[in-house]
């Protein structure tokens, strides 16, 4: 069924939206109940509403704005199936136990993850994976919506801005600017560790790294009808809420 026929179902005109597809696949991936997330429908860029932080007045008129649409994450259950689903193509019988036994009750997701921690390959792969059933969500909500994603617009350069005179545009050096007190606030804080967390910590840096290399395995449709290549990101957030998962037990009683 193509966008149109879509739309045409839902007696709803198609809408061309640039989406954010990094912003979005957040908001979808990220089902904390105090987390609110909208689709703006002409710009395309995601807000992001957190509950005891925003103001609720404003929190009030962004959801009645008939400019924003509301994105449903995708829930702690179905992710857990994903864990399931991508646990039988794990090759190593020994890392397939543990991610088995990992996923048995409540704590699942962190566990998990703290397992493919110590397989960077299987790691790739999960992330990889991940990604793409969050696109195939992505997609169907989109066309449920009527909403068709077109690359987001680039803007022409000026002879007399930042970017003409130094090739970088004014939000890529106000970026920049922040990585680099960043790292310089991490080696700080890296200096004042013992060797036992200094490990820990590198640990995670490789964790995140391959998440971000991860990311670029999603072929995401903006970037295919552009014709670039899909940007990495990291992530600073938690997994998902975490749900209480069936037991062991309760799985096999549900096959």
């Amino acid at each position: 069924m193509t966008e149109s026929e879509q739309g045409r179902g839902n007696n709803l005109p198609v809408r061309d939206v640039p989406i954010d597809w990094e912003s979005l696949e957040d908001a979808f991936e990220n089902n904390a109940p105090e987390v609110h997330s909208y689709l703006h429908l002409v710009s395309g860029e995601v807000l992001r509403v957190v509950d005891g932080i925003a103001d609720p007045e404003m929190h009030a008129r962004i959801a009645s704005d008939a400019a924003y649409l509301r994105i449903e994450p995708v829930s702690s259950r179905e992710q857990y199936r994903w864990m399931e689903r991508f646990i039988p193509m794990v090759d190593e019988p020994v890392l397939r136990g543990q991610l088995s036994q990992a996923i048995d009750g409540k704590g699942a997701f962190r566990r998990f993850k703290d397992v493919l921690i110590g397989f960077t390959a299987d790691r790739e792969r999960w992330f990889a994976f991940r990604s793409e059933r969050l696109r195939v969500f992505m997609e169907a909500w989109l066309a449920a919506h009527a909403l068709h994603a077109v690359p987001r617009p680039t803007f022409p350069q000026d002879a007399s801005s930042p970017r003409a005179s130094t090739g970088i545009a004014p939000e890529a050096l106000t970026r920049r600017k922040g990585v680099d007190a960043l790292r310089q606030q991490l080696r700080e804080v890296v200096e004042g560790l013992g060797s036992r967390d200094l490990e820990k910590v590198i640990a995670f840096a490789e964790f995140v790294k391959a998440r971000r290399a991860a990311r670029g395995f999603a072929v995401r449709p903006d970037a295919q009808s552009a014709g670039d290549e899909p940007s990495d990101k990291t992530t600073d957030e938690e997994p998902p809420t975490d749900i209480d998962p069936p037991s062991s037990q309760q799985r096999t009683a549900a096959r």
